[in-house]
């Protein structure tokens, strides 16, 4: 069975931080370029950051560039999304999509 869980979500001020992790199990994670979507209220569900299968090349958002960085490790079949700098607009459910596979989102709310 796969399974992509989300956690780090949460409520942060502006210009803070926040680390989202994703937990893949029952596929072979190294083999799939995985990406992290996010989906704001009355918004369509947005690509923010993706990262090849050996993690060499990674590409991101305009709207992110710069303050968030994807990162994986395939060992522990892990994905990342380390966030800084946030923005109230960078509130939204945040999720983890590999192969065909999405995980159930986590919300990250900036706010002061």
């Amino acid at each position: 069975q796969v399974q992509l869980v989300e956690s780090g979500g949460g409520l942060v001020q502006p210009g803070g931080s926040l680390r989202l992790s994703c937990a893949v199990s029952g596929f072979n994670l190294k083999n799939f370029p995985m990406r992290w979507y996010r989906q704001a209220p009355g918004k369509e569900r947005e690509l923010v950051a993706a990262i090849t299968g050996t993690g060499i090349s990674t590409s991101y958002a305009d709207s992110v560039k710069g303050r968030f960085t994807i990162s994986r490790d395939n060992a522990k079949s892990a994905v990342y999304l380390q966030m800084n700098s946030l923005k109230p607009e960078d509130t939204a459910v945040y999720y983890c999509q590999g192969s065909t596979y999405w995980g159930q989102g986590t919300q990250v709310t900036v706010s002061s």
